[in-house]
């Protein structure tokens, strides 16, 4: 009864990106490269073949938004980190089935000279050129325009299923397609690890006769409203939202760490942290400036408060079941403001495994026998706190 009110006060959230597979690409990205100077910057990538492209700016802060079909980019490892003249780096990767985003970042305002793709001929690859030169604020922001939104996907109806008694466990392996996270030594990539992990924990959960579904099962990005509506839509009984951070300024720092919801962080390291990750769909290109506010009641805040309670007690269980399993951090239990966990009938988590900083949690993350061992204590915890919600006679409540 609960769940149908709160579908009546609730706006629904945009949906952005899925969890499918994808088709053969319309072209390969092999190469690219930045030319100029802060009067004029250019871009050239490298494609096998020619494909349409649209280019916008975004402010605050000041992007170059290129939107393709679906691209396989295979560029050197370093390409866009580094920049030149006006561009400061740039990123790339798939924005939802069937296109594809490259999302440069730029030192000031700028103005999209030309923006186009050429054939290939006579040998040469077809090349994606963008010149960029200097512009003032009031300008950019005039010319500025919002990238159409992606078509509804089938996010949601991938991990909907027909309602069974058993409590489905909504996975959601963070990062993904144009948004890479975190990375680390030797090729360590925060979105290829908690994918990993998420499958592996994934299976285990089903072999234990629980349901369990992904919120991406490939390099695919999914925004942060499409992650929070597709466990509500699910009607999922726990969400767990695997992670892993990187701090450039204490590399001494690792282990597992477990985040739940609130509107006051534990403390510094929670909160810039929750910043940094409910950036991730500005990272992607996107503008949730027109993103709706979720309606509040009465009836939303008894609800808010009962998901607070189950959060908490599957937070301290996954907590003392890694101990047994996983390096923990310090202070492994702690809270911010992270939008991801913001569905306000799903109990949510956020499990960040280790940081990237650290030569050791790197190792152990990329580790089949670690991922083996710490998806065990995961779903074992799972297993315990359905139980125990099962004798308590709560697990109809909120889920």
């Amino acid at each position: 009864m609960i769940r149908k009110v709160l579908a009546i006060l609730l706006t629904a959230l945009p949906l952005w990106g899925a969890a499918v597979a994808r088709a053969e690409p319309v072209a390969v990205a092999t190469d690219a490269r930045l030319v100029g100077d802060d009067q004029r910057t250019r871009l050239v990538v490298d494609l096998s073949a020619s494909a349409p492209i649209k280019a916008f700016t975004l402010a605050d802060p000041y992007r170059v938004i290129i939107d393709l079909p679906d691209v396989a980019f295979k560029l050197p490892e370093k390409a866009g980190r580094t920049g030149r003249g006006l561009i400061s780096a740039y990123r790339y990767g798939v924005l939802a089935p069937g296109r594809s985003r490259i999302v440069v970042d730029v030192k000031r305002p700028v103005a999209i000279d030309k923006a186009f793709v050429l054939d290939p001929v006579e040998g040469q690859p077809a090349r994606l050129v963008l010149d960029l030169t200097p512009s003032d604020r009031k300008t950019f922001l005039q010319s500025s325009s919002v990238a159409e939104k992606a078509p509804a996907s089938d996010v949601t109806s991938a991990i909907s299923a027909p309602e069974e008694a058993r409590p489905l466990v909504v996975i959601d392996p963070g990062h993904g397609g144009v948004d890479p996270g975190a990375s680390g030594p030797e090729g360590a990539s925060e979105k290829d690890i908690v994918l990993a992990f998420a499958k592996s924990l994934k299976a285990k959960i089903e072999a234990s006769g629980r349901r369990a579904v992904l919120t991406r099962d490939d390099d695919t990005f999914v925004s942060l409203p499409a992650r929070v509506k597709a466990a509500r839509d699910a009607d999922a009984a726990l969400m767990i939202s695997i992670h892993a951070d990187t701090l450039h300024d204490a590399d001494a720092v690792r282990g597992a760490t477990v985040y739940t919801l609130s509107d006051k962080a534990s403390d510094r390291r929670a909160e810039k942290l929750a910043e940094k990750e409910n950036r991730s769909d500005m990272i992607a290109g996107l503008d949730l400036s027109d993103e709706p506010e979720e309606v509040a009641g009465i009836l939303f805040d008894l609800t808010m408060r009962e998901t607070k309670s189950f959060t908490s007690q599957f937070a301290r269980g996954l907590v003392r079941e890694l101990k047994g399993a996983a390096q923990m951090n310090k202070n492994p239990l702690r809270s911010a403001g992270f939008r991801v966990l913001k569905a306000p009938d799903v109990p949510s988590v956020l499990l960040e495994l280790g940081y990237l900083s650290s030569k050791e949690d790197a190792r152990l993350m990329m580790s089949d026998a670690w991922r083996e061992k710490a998806t065990g204590a995961v779903a074992q915890a799972i297993d315990r706190y359905f139980e125990t919600r099962i004798a308590q006679g709560t697990l109809g409540r909120v889920n």
